[in-house]
């Protein structure tokens, strides 16, 4: 150990014993339990608010549509008319894509704190871009695959009613996003390791293997040792 490094050592011990722990640290403590407690019950009842809210939304939705629509059922229909079960379908998506994320999100920061433990901030910055792509494919996916006129093979004898084929088409949307997100959310859970020791070995590189001039500089004046070695 050379002279810098005993005095910063020495500096730095005598600093030590002059601390006294706090009278209150136990209460600040529990205080900080309960609020962080308090928190996440809020979290977790306004999530579950907004879920029975667009269940809601969407169950009330499919009811009144099916009350003022054309009933079809006699010639082979439905008992809506094609762009109520569009629509529903369109609702369903969104309520879908707002529920999905968050929800990969809460078990995943675990997994990127442990990948990028060594850059916390890159892996907030990763979970972030990866959100931001998440909510882009899922509006991309809405925009593409939504109809504003009936397909051919969804007309009825009478109409524009719901037909088996319509039925089959929208199930199918909702499963082709289902898709989309689980590969990707799987390629995302192997590739995630692999960049994240990218991201330490390009820090350790990166990192300077001698203390700088300017930072000898520093330490000499605050442990009182003028060499300039």
């Amino acid at each position: 150990m050379s002279s810098i490094e005993r005095k910063l050592h020495e500096a730095l011990a005598d600093e030590a014993d002059r601390v006294r722990p706090a009278t209150d640290l136990a209460e600040r403590v529990r205080a900080v339990v309960a609020d962080d407690r308090q928190a996440r019950m809020r979290r977790r009842l306004r999530t579950a608010l907004v879920a029975l809210g667009l269940l809601a939304a969407f169950a009330g939705l499919l009811w009144g549509m099916t009350r003022s629509a054309t009933p079809y059922r006699v010639h082979g229909g439905g008992a809506m008319d094609w762009w109520m079960l569009e629509l529903a379908t369109n609702v369903l998506l969104v309520a879908l894509a707002l529920w999905l994320g968050p929800f990969i999100k809460r078990f995943g920061r675990a997994y990127a704190a442990d990948v990028f433990h060594d850059n916390p901030l890159t892996g907030k910055s990763y979970i972030i871009l990866t959100d931001i792509v998440y909510y882009l494919i899922f509006t991309a996916y809405i925009l593409f695959t939504v109809q504003f006129a009936p397909k051919p093979g969804w007309r009825t004898l009478t109409g524009e009613g719901v037909t088996p084929a319509q039925l089959s088409s929208e199930l199918s949307r909702v499963a082709g996003i289902l898709v989309i997100i689980g590969v990707l959310h799987g390629l995302n859970i192997v590739l995630m390791p692999v960049l994240g020791r990218l991201f330490s070995l390009n820090r350790r590189l990166a990192a300077p293997t001698t203390t700088a001039p300017s930072e000898r500089e520093a330490i000499g004046r605050a442990t009182g040792d003028d060499d300039r070695w």
